[in-house]
């Protein structure tokens, strides 16, 4: 069942379609629902892995960067005639390594979060420049690119992967012991070490898992696309920040679901198709999306403070019952 900041979210994406829909009636359209859904599929996998970052109070900036050195090297891999099996070995092991040195950099040497992903979003480029020599990768085999292109029963094969992941994590999330530690790292992270979680360890899992969906999107970036571009992944961290914290995950940590990010990965794709129905110039998506970022970082501090002084009222009331008693 969605919760109160997750059933906002979806009707602000009801709103959105019915508003669009209104202006141009082909953006209700069947096909371009279904092609909303399929291109969302990317930022819901990136959101997965930010709403674990998020929810331990961090931040990754970093995913950008992993998407394209991962699609490149898997892209390089399959193009010289490697296996599509070694390809996607070698991107989750980027993923899987990255992710490690941002965990550690993070909780060993005590470097913030948004210092430390920058950095690493800004070295990753590089590589990835220096790797591919400065060149788009192409002729990529036709069976790779087909594999986004599966269907089973008219549903897009990978997007019913997507949806499984997302409700399997939601319920480790919400369910499993193990899963609670991220929401409990970020919503009060001395207590936590007072109840004997791992805080460092889990820490340092959540910008793992972040960088390894990371590197699954440059997989799916790469098959849809069908080529890898120098700038892939440019400045898509800021979309996936955008969408997490519009469905409903905390920026300041401990609050937030996979199922809510899913959301609004699927609003912000939804906002990008809207300019194009609605005839708005390709630039204009990052200054939409940078605004929303504002609007919604502001409204969670709002929200965050409104609640804070909840609570506290609330303590000093039981205070001055008790004080009476």
């Amino acid at each position: 069942m969605l919760k109160q900041r997750e059933f906002r979210t979806f009707l602000f994406l009801i709103l959105l379609f019915v508003i669009v829909g209104i202006v141009n009636t082909d953006f209700l359209s069947l096909g371009n629902i279904h092609n909303v859904l399929k291109s969302s599929l990317l930022y819901i996998v990136l959101a997965i892995g930010m709403t674990f970052v998020l929810l331990t109070g961090n931040i990754d900036i970093s995913v950008g960067g992993v998407l394209g050195l991962s699609a490149a090297v898997s892209g390089i891999i399959l193009r010289d005639g490697g296996s599509i099996i070694l390809a996607v070995f070698i991107a989750i092991l980027i993923g899987i390594i990255i992710g490690l040195i941002n965990g550690l950099g993070v909780t060993k040497l005590k470097i913030s979060s948004f210092i430390m992903t920058l950095g690493m979003l800004g070295i990753l480029r590089v590589i990835q420049v220096i790797y591919t020599d400065g060149k788009w990768i192409e002729n990529l085999p036709i069976a790779f690119k087909q594999l986004s292109q599966i269907n089973i029963l008219g549903i897009n094969a990978l997007a019913i992967i997507v949806i499984v992941a997302v409700i399997l994590i939601q319920l480790f999330l919400s369910n499993g012991n193990k899963g609670r530690y991220f929401a409990a790292i970020g919503d009060n992270e001395d207590g936590a070490i007072l109840l004997g979680i791992p805080v460092k360890r889990y820490k340092t899992y959540s910008f793992i898992i972040s960088s390894v969906c990371a590197s699954i999107a440059g997989l799916i970036f790469a098959s849809q696309i069908g080529f890898i571009s120098t700038t892939a992944g440019l400045g898509i961290e800021m979309t996936v920040i955008a969408a997490t914290v519009l469905g409903g995950v905390s920026l300041v940590g401990g609050l937030g679901s996979i199922v809510g990010a899913s959301i609004g990965a699927i609003i912000m794709t939804s906002i990008i198709s809207a300019l194009v129905f609605m005839k708005v110039p390709a630039f204009w998506n990052d200054a939409i999306s940078g605004s929303l970022l504002i609007i919604i970082v502001v409204t969670d501090a709002l929200l965050a403070r409104k609640s804070s002084n909840q609570a506290k009222k609330e303590r000093l009331n039981a205070r001055v019952i008790q004080k009476e008693v």
